[in-house]
């Protein structure tokens, strides 16, 4: 094995073990090899903590990997057509003895505008600053004494479009302080890290953590009261009921519970804070966006909801935070502990930024 292939396996692997870094399968590595002719990145859909030598990976051409960014005949076509594509090259430049069709991440473009080792993830204490208003002002001063300062990336839809703003960004970044940029906020999304050696891109990322940590609240949680578990079997049947109908669906129901959720929901503001969007990309693929705010569980209400998700062509909630009884998911076994994960993770976001 390679060295470039065996730092991807480090920080991808280091990452992926913290919880408060990566959820599921979220966020992307990729390292560039010493000649700069290749770049070994996470391949899409395989969680960061189980990339090994043999699987969760691609090899790729940084040439064939650069054309698609220098090709302008991309930005003129339809954003739906143009992503296709993008997707399609990506896996076109691929140069490895891997048989199975794992495609390489979808931001590989995006990597290989970056220095050598790059770090990419959604992690809840970067999450809360990304998603504030005044974010933008709060990081700036928060790391003012970088050598290398950060950069602040407007949100842009994910895909083509944010590697060209990325790109256009890093180039008068290069140009002004003669080297790469090491520090990435993207606005509404997550945090891209990049540095020459494997050891100085985890570092920093630790150091990113624990500076922005040190400006958030947790969500202090007391005794977890006992509940009932005939209100819990009420919540879960109500929520069950309320998925069949309006989805025509049955679907796995399991409960959680966490002193998290209720010191969520006593806040004043808990149901105006659960009503903003998806604030990563985790969440919406792994919870379909935000938890569903239940104050009473009426299955027919509930129903309705949902049923107003799917004709607005959303996708309908899979978590649903009940209040005073705890957290309710409606997915798939193998992805509820994800789900739960989510929601704790989006809680603390949605608390910390609406400060």
């Amino acid at each position: 094995m390679n060295k470039a292939l065996a730092d991807l396996i480090k920080i991808s692997n280091t990452s992926g073990k913290d919880p408060a870094l990566v959820q599921g399968g979220g966020g992307n590595t990729s390292v560039k090899t010493d000649d700069g002719k290749f770049m070994y990145i996470k391949a899409s859909g395989t969680a960061l903590k189980d990339m090994n030598s043999r699987a969760g990976w691609r090899r790729m051409r940084l040439d064939a990997v650069h054309s698609i960014i220098t090709d302008t005949s991309l930005a003129k076509l339809e954003s739906q057509t143009r992503e296709v594509e993008v997707v399609n090259r990506l896996l076109l430049a691929c140069d490895d003895k891997i048989k199975t069709v794992a495609r390489p991440s979808v931001e590989a473009h995006l990597h290989s505008l970056l220095d050598k080792c790059v770090i990419h993830l959604h992690p809840h204490a970067v999450g809360a600053f990304v998603n504030a208003k005044n974010g933008k002002e709060k990081l700036l001063k928060l790391f003012k004494d970088q050598k290398s300062p950060p950069v602040w990336v407007p949100y842009t839809d994910p895909g083509f479009m944010l590697a060209k703003k990325i790109d256009n960004l890093t180039s008068k970044y290069q140009k002004k302080f003669d080297k790469k940029p090491q520090i990435l906020f993207l606005e509404k999304h997550g945090l891209f890290v990049t540095a020459k050696t494997a050891n100085t891109a985890l570092g920093l990322v630790r150091m990113i953590i624990k500076r922005c940590n040190s400006k958030l609240k947790q969500l202090k949680a007391g005794k977890p009261k006992p509940m009932s578990q005939d209100v819990i079997k009420q919540a879960k049947a109500s929520i069950a009921e309320a998925f069949l109908e309006a989805t025509g669906k049955t679907a796995d129901i399991t409960y959680f519970y966490d002193g998290c959720f209720a010191a969520f929901w006593s806040k004043k503001n808990a149901r105006k804070m659960l009503s903003v969007s998806s604030l990563t990309p985790d969440e919406m693929v792994y919870a379909n966006g935000p938890a569903m705010w239940i104050e009473k569980c009426d299955s027919h209400k509930i129903a309705q909801k949902l049923t107003r998700q799917i004709k607005n062509n959303t996708k309908p909630s899979m978590a649903f935070l009940v209040k005073n009884v705890g957290l309710v998911v409606a997915a798939p076994k193998k992805i509820a502990d994800t789900t739960r994960d989510i929601v704790i993770s989006s809680l603390f976001i949605r608390y910390n930024a609406s400060r």
